[in-house]
């Protein structure tokens, strides 16, 4: 997966995410982002008390951008829609 697929991707269920205007406002542009594929422990479920994984697709920054900025953002494997951590 490549960021450019990704983004081709998310544009349906995370429609602001990649806009110029998102970018810019955040100091980063597409050639400071790598993907990789990753997975995340989600809280206990309400049903069995256990732990469950997601695999998901994760964005991070090479560089840091504006304010200090690196954090990692992370996108489901199965429908492309945004995991918060």
């Amino acid at each position: 997966m490549t960021v450019s697929e990704l983004k081709q991707n998310t544009e349906q269920t995370s429609p602001y995410y990649f806009t110029r205007k998102t970018m810019k406002f955040f100091g980063d542009s597409i050639r400071n982002y790598g993907v990789r594929s990753s997975t995340i422990k989600t809280g206990y479920s309400q049903e069995g008390g256990t732990q469950t994984d997601i695999d998901v697709w994760e964005l991070y920054r090479k560089t840091p951008v504006k304010y200090g900025l690196r954090t990692s953002s992370y996108f489901r494997k199965d429908n492309f829609e945004q995991v918060f951590k």
